[in-house]
């Protein structure tokens, strides 16, 4: 395993070789040990499928639907998931990079030591999706998505783009959004409850404050 610091999130990852693993094409049933370059599992269905400690590699896994089951101690690089449904699973001990999440819909989907770098999560969808542990979004794009009842606490949001993201009933006490565009954000100021910011943007909380009290602002 690895940790990696992320402001002050520290995420716990595996450390997987290929040369551990044993090569995978198909999917059924559980997945363990598994190295997975280039499979084509676009719309899949899979039910409390379980995949631990393998290395997942430009899959095609786009409008596939995903209920219980978990993904465990794995790396997953340039993976397509686009349109996918993903329902009651667990995400734990995962780097996932590079990967495409756009219109993906996430629903009571629980997350620990988790790390989406460099990932598209735009118009993506998150209900009642919950942290039990570190997770962090680094360089992602999460605009013109939808969160509602999420519960995310001290998850760290770094050098993202949540321009359009609108946050409804959601809990991101002590969320770190350093780094992070805001302008065109969408959500009443209760969601935003401790939140870290950086001072270039403050002019776009602002800008958020004004919208979400309807306050009218004038020059004269």
């Amino acid at each position: 395993m690895r940790t990696t610091t992320i402001g002050d999130v520290k995420v716990l990852l595996p450390n997987l070789d290929p040369d551990d693993l044993d090569t995978r094409t198909d999917l059924d049933g559980d997945l363990t040990e598994a190295l997975v370059e280039g499979a084509a599992w676009r719309g899949a269905q899979l039910a409390d499928v379980s995949i631990r400690s393998s290395l997942i590699t430009g899959v095609d896994l786009g409008e596939s639907t995903w209920e219980a089951g978990s993904l465990f101690s794995c790396e997953v690089t340039r993976t397509d998931f686009s349109g996918a449904t993903l329902t009651g699973i667990t995400i734990e001990r995962c780097a996932i990079t590079g990967s495409r999440f756009t219109g993906t819909r996430f629903t009571d989907v629980r997350l620990k030591d988790v790390l989406f770098d460099g990932c598209r999560l735009d118009y993506a969808t998150f209900h009642r999706v919950a942290a039990a542990g570190s997770v962090a979004f680094t360089d992602c794009t999460l605009s013109n998505g939808e969160w509602s009842s999420c519960r995310l606490p001290r998850i760290a949001l770094r050098s993202c783009d949540l321009a359009g993201l609108e946050w409804d009933a959601c809990h991101l006490d002590g969320a770190d959004l350093r780094g992070s565009r805001l302008h065109g954000l969408r959500a009443p100021l209760d969601n935003l409850r401790g939140v870290t910011l950086g001072e270039d943007q403050l002019p776009d909380f602002t800008q958020l404050t004004v919208a979400a009290l309807h306050l009218t602002v004038r020059s004269d």
